[in-house]
């Protein structure tokens, strides 16, 4: 599932690229995809134009001029691609067709634009969903409203961070970095190669995280997901953001799919584990269990 930089990395792209556009067509082939009536659309999506685009953890919101918004989740498979003025921008999961001739067979939506660029909202797996609702309810959606705050927001420091993991005192530290009620955007990946710059082993619970511990576990999201974001996001095959540049960012991971390597701080093997339900990658000198 693409996670918050890789969410963030398409935020961008499509912000700097869509921002504007009025929306002449809207096709679609899957109902739960894009469960959208079409009264809804003729009123509210087309000939309406984009006035931003934001992202609300892992989820990009479209807002457009007509005071709806389109809520895009991208679950597991999904991908948009915009093609058109020359650009072709494609970010998601990472398969052919972020680089192949669209639609294809996994395509869901298209959105047309007046000057006849695309954006084309790709689903393999049919999980992601491309929602058009009123902008002023989008808080009022029991989804939103049960989201953890933005770790990378302004408003929000270390001393919130410590307050939000004393919510589950007695989880494990890697469970509640991945609970979306607790903060959001933070995945598999980032989780994994946060605990390691904090130097957490990421079975230890909550309750017993010092201070000091926890301190250095927000600086090291904060400096994981911000590296992650100016590197592309964490996909390492087959993505290209705006610039027609590869994520990067797994070429500069120290744990995550490095089990059997050396950590690049002590030179311990790496080992993977299970964590919550997923598999978990820790050096274990670096990252002691106490």
């Amino acid at each position: 599932m693409p996670e918050l930089p890789e969410v963030e990395t398409i935020r961008i792209g499509l912000a700097t690229l869509i921002t504007g556009k009025q929306i002449l067509h809207v096709a679609s082939n899957n109902q739960k995809s894009f469960p959208n009536s079409q009264p809804d659309i003729d009123q509210f999506l087309l000939n309406s134009s984009v006035l931003n685009v934001r992202r609300r953890g892992k989820v990009l919101i479209i807002e457009l001029s007509s005071q709806y918004s389109l809520i895009i989740h991208l679950k597991m498979t999904g991908q948009l691609v915009f093609s058109g003025d020359g650009v072709h921008f494609g970010a998601g999961h990472p398969n052919a067709s972020l680089v192949g001739n669209l639609p294809d067979s996994s395509t869901r939506a298209v959105l047309t634009f007046e000057d006849r660029s695309k954006l084309f909202f790709n689903d393999q797996r049919k999980f992601g969903w491309m929602r058009l609702v009123p902008t002023i309810e989008i808080e009022n959606i029991d989804f939103f409203k049960k989201m953890g705050p933005e770790l990378l927001s302004k408003q929000f420091g270390p001393t919130d961070f410590k307050s939000r993991l004393m919510r589950r005192p007695r989880s494990s530290i890697k469970a509640v970095l991945l609970d979306q009620t607790i903060v959001a955007g933070i995945g598999n990946i980032y989780a994994d190669e946060s605990l390691w710059g904090a130097k957490i082993h990421p079975q230890t619970l909550v309750q017993d995280l010092s201070p000091v511990n926890i301190k250095h576990l927000y600086s090291s999201i904060i400096e994981v997901l911000s590296l992650s974001i100016n590197k592309g996001g964490s996909t390492d095959k087959n993505y290209i953001d705006a610039e027609g540049r590869k994520g990067s960012y797994l070429s500069f991971a120290k744990v995550f799919r490095r089990e059997g390597l050396a950590c690049p701080r002590c030179g311990t093997l790496i080992r993977k584990i299970r964590v919550a339900g997923r598999g978990t990658h820790v050096c274990e000198n670096c990252q002691k269990l106490n």
